[in-house]
């Protein structure tokens, strides 16, 4: 007996484009822009929909830009080292200079 390999299960919940608990923040987002939108509605009028409208517009654009900078997971960038690579040699010149000797 054979056990079933689910190919999808360590991969992170995608919705629209956001993963992981950017769901969460664009959901919060939405839901607290609907609640500006009916207490500035009936406070200022049709002004306030558009500044609702705004809000959520802008939170979410912002849900977006910090997605693509930080990333999913919690990842600790180093600006300041410096990496440096070995020029990469060809085996028959290493043969070749080996063979002269």
């Amino acid at each position: 007996m054979g056990y079933f390999l689910y190919k999808g299960l360590n991969k992170p919940l995608i919705f629209f484009g956001l993963k992981g608990s950017y769901i969460y923040y664009a959901g919060g987002i939405i839901i607290g822009g609907f609640i500006l939108i009916a207490i500035f509605s009936s406070i200022i009028g049709f002004l306030g929909i558009l500044i609702g409208t705004a809000i959520i517009g802008g939170g979410l654009w912002m849900v977006f830009y910090i997605q693509d900078t930080r990333g999913l997971y919690k990842k600790t960038r180093n600006n300041n080292e410096i990496h440096i690579f070995p020029k990469r040699f060809k085996n028959r010149v290493i043969l070749q200079n080996e063979n002269k000797k």
